[in-house]
């Protein structure tokens, strides 16, 4: 399972290794990009440390598969992760970051998205996957529809984007849906 590979135009999406800590961190991390923390609702600036660790953390993590998405010219553009794997009722969840706004906007997310998607279903065998996206985040809810998640429900006002409120979108996939997805393709 972690020499899962997958290429399409010259892009990679693969297991995140330990041997790659160091330009996670250096080709993403130093600094953010100010969109993608604005989309991911996370802080602009972290410690080299801060990254490090949570990487080396989140590679030997039992209950997640970590990805990285791999540009033609080598390098870490962004990463897919399956994580809270529950195996007593088949459900995990999702999420996915392109780290630089140039890389944006080209499909790749889409391709990830429905790569990870793929292998949740595949080889995890889960019965659901569910994420969530936040409503001023209209290109990635486009794309999760796309790759055929459903909405389930709004969390109101549960976020800020800069000093105005929005929601918390929830998404999901059963593996019916995604079942019938690929029997139609």
């Amino acid at each position: 399972m972690k020499n899962y590979r997958r290429t399409k135009n010259g892009y990679t999406i693969r297991f995140a290794q330990t041997t790659d800590a160091e330009n996670y961190y250096l080709q993403n991390y130093n600094p953010l990009d100010k969109e993608t923390a604005r989309l991911s609702g996370c802080k602009e600036k972290f410690s080299k440390e801060e990254v490090i660790a949570y990487f080396l953390k989140s590679v030997q993590d039992t209950d997640r598969c970590h990805f990285l998405i791999i540009s033609p010219d080598d390098r870490i553009i962004g990463e897919t992760v399956i994580n809270e794997i529950d195996n007593r009722t088949n459900s995990a969840n999702f999420r996915i970051g392109i780290f630089q706004s140039s890389e944006q906007g080209k499909g790749i997310g889409t391709w990830a998205v429905e790569t990870t998607r793929d292998f949740a279903f595949e080889i995890l065998k889960l019965h659901r996957l569910s994420l969530d996206v936040f409503s001023f985040n209209i290109r990635a809810e486009k794309c999760y529809l796309k790759a055929g998640f459903k909405r389930e429900g709004v969390l109101r006002d549960a976020v800020l984007n800069g000093n105005e409120y929005a929601d918390d979108i929830l998404m999901s996939i059963l593996e019916s849906e995604w079942s019938e997805l690929k029997a139609d393709k």
